[in-house]
């Protein structure tokens, strides 16, 4: 079993991308600048808000915080999309989820200029990339296949099942590894809440990626011996006994599952710390773009 190891890959990320930084200092002109709009005092959100404010502070960007109260209405947030939209400090932004109940989400991606949507969320950039366009990869599938990639994960034949049907991370991950390249050339089958004998297909799978938010439900009567596992989960389970009140886990069972596996990404420092890498990736390639 070898982990595969999300924190230490994100920091080489996060340590080219300072490189870049560090010649677009030296040229002279304006190093990226990434904005995060968060609305609610969510405590997950507030955690990894403050990690991409530290990830820019630690690479060289800049980066402005604007967080606004629960009870935000859903026309001050539209206006606050629009003023970003038109700033042209602002390389690329973010409005970090979910929302509150009161506000339509979808609505607020809609108005999100697809030019600085460093999340890759706004349809056109969706559709970019379900057609093998240079465009802005969601961080999380685009973090997943970095990792493949980096770790020499053969994909290509391979059945790779995936447990959820999220636009934020497993049908873009099932359309990025059905595609031509590294990490991908893969045979996906997408699966769900209501896949009918899920654990059939799993049983199947060369590679699992598990993004259902379900914590422990992948276990080892589950899966195959050598399968490659990606937990994309990350559940907060209230737990007295810890200071913080709370333990961090994935979707999968590690401890009975990890034994079983090739290749395992841990939760925490998995997937998460790959998916801020690939936004500030995102936010790179953003002001590149606005300066060609």
């Amino acid at each position: 079993m070898n982990i595969l190891d999300g924190k230490k890959i994100a920091n080489q990320i996060k340590e080219e991308i300072a490189v870049e930084v560090a010649q677009i200092q030296t040229r002279g002109e304006k190093v990226p600048h990434l904005a995060a709009v968060l609305v609610g005092n969510d405590g997950a959100s507030l955690t990894y808000v403050g990690s991409k404010v530290r990830s820019c502070k630690k690479i060289g960007f800049e980066s402005t915080l604007i967080h606004l109260p629960e009870d935000t209405t859903e026309a001050v947030l539209l206006q606050q999309v629009a003023d970003l939209n038109a700033n042209s400090d602002i390389d690329g932004y973010i409005v970090q989820l979910p929302l509150p109940k009161h506000i339509d989400e979808e609505k607020i991606l809609m108005a999100v200029d697809p030019d600085k949507d460093v999340d890759g969320f706004h349809p056109t950039n969706f559709g970019k990339m379900a057609l093998d366009m240079e465009t802005f990869i969601p961080a999380t599938p685009f973090g997943i296949m970095e990792l493949l990639r980096r770790y020499d994960i053969e994909t290509e034949g391979k059945h790779t099942v995936v447990i959820g049907r999220s636009h934020i991370v497993g049908r873009p991950i099932s359309i990025l590894m059905s595609q031509k390249g590294k990490a991908a050339n893969a045979t996906v089958t997408i699966t769900h809440s209501r896949t009918k004998d899920l654990q059939e297909f799993t049983k199947q799978a060369d590679i699992i990626v598990s993004a259902l938010g379900v914590p422990d439900f992948l276990k080892a009567t589950m899966v195959k011996e050598g399968v490659v596992i990606i937990d994309v989960g990350i559940t907060r389970v209230p737990d007295a006994t810890k200071e913080r009140g709370y333990y961090i886990t994935g979707d999968v069972d590690f401890e009975e599952v990890a034994p079983k596996a090739s290749y395992i990404t841990p939760v925490p420092g998995g997937v998460g710390p790959m998916t801020i890498a690939m936004l500030l990736k995102n936010t790179l390639l953003a002001r590149k773009r606005r300066q060609d």
